[in-house]
């Protein structure tokens, strides 16, 4: 297994969706959750139909890549709520990439994308179980919020970030 150094975000390009990332999509995301939680419906619904549940309905999916190996993902999902525009999903990162930053860069990807739409607040739910995504939503901004339903079982922190302040 190859091995990062802290130089190495530098050579990391995010790229907005392409089909052939498909698959690294769905494996990351399932390789993170299965390690942690379990797999729900709802996940599936977004890794088997990307461009369907996603893109298509003015999303984005942000790719991590170095030297053509996909290290990590993350989506933004066009939100229905009038209290934010797009929420942060599926953010996985490769167990030989994390601790390399790679996390902060995909979610700093997809607040400049979000904000070059038009986007002002941004959502997220996770686990406070994973105590590092939860520092590293904190350290980009996003606050604690309450009353938001969720779909998912492991989920029990909601954060909302407010892209102009």
């Amino acid at each position: 297994m190859e091995s990062y150094n802290m130089n190495t975000t530098a050579q990391i390009e995010i790229v907005t969706y392409n089909p052939k990332y498909k698959k690294p999509f769905k494996d990351l995301n399932i390789e993170w959750i299965s390690h942690y939680f379990e797999i729900e419906p709802s996940d599936l619904k977004a890794l088997d139909h990307p461009q369907e549940y996603i893109i298509d309905k003015g999303g984005e999916i942000f790719t991590a890549i170095l030297n053509d190996e996909v290290l990590g993902v993350c989506a933004l999902l066009k939100s229905d709520n009038k209290d934010f525009d797009y929420e942060l999903v599926k953010m996985a990162v490769s167990p030989k990439a994390q601790g390399k930053g790679i996390g902060k860069l995909l979610a700093q990807s997809a607040i400049k994308w979000a904000a070059k739409k038009g986007a002002s607040k941004i959502y997220l739910e996770s686990s406070t179980k994973l105590g590092t995504a939860i520092k590293l939503y904190k350290k980009l901004g996003f606050k604690e919020i309450k009353g938001v339903p969720s779909p998912y079982k492991r989920a029990d922190i909601q954060m909302l970030l407010d892209i102009n302040s």
